[in-house]
């Protein structure tokens, strides 16, 4: 059984940074797509970015490319989300999941495909 565990949230200024950690454990010998969703009060949890294993091709949203970055240690079955340049439309609880790529696909970023996941962590953003 895949278990999915967040780490690193925390109150950040507009203009900030945070960096966010998960780590998963539970994998087998498939390769698993990593990814980070989050969800703001009232919205429908949306994807962030996501990374594969086989390829390590990392995917973003179009609203947070350039400063958002997602790395990934296959050894640790970890993934790192650097975020950079916090704006106002950034708070939200983030997630972690973690699935096979055969089920999320290269693209990896659609929440739906995703199986197992994190239990969140708080990211707001002081005005």
């Amino acid at each position: 059984q895949v278990h999915v565990v967040e780490s690193g949230g925390g109150l950040a200024q507009p203009g900030g940074s945070l960096r966010l950690s998960c780590a998963a454990s539970g994998f087998d010998h498939d390769y698993y797509s990593m990814g980070w969703f989050r969800q703001a009060p009232g919205k429908e949890r949306e994807g962030v970015s996501c990374i594969t294993q086989s390829d390590r091709s990392p995917y973003y949203a179009n609203s947070v490319k350039g400063r958002f970055t997602i790395s990934r240690d296959n050894a640790k079955n970890t993934v790192y989300l650097q975020m950079n340049g916090l704006q106002p439309e950034d708070p939200g609880v983030y997630y972690c999941a973690a699935d096979r790529e055969g089920k999320t696909g290269y693209l990896c970023i659609d929440p739906a495909d995703y199986a197992n996941w994190g239990q969140g962590v708080q990211v707001p953003v002081s005005s």
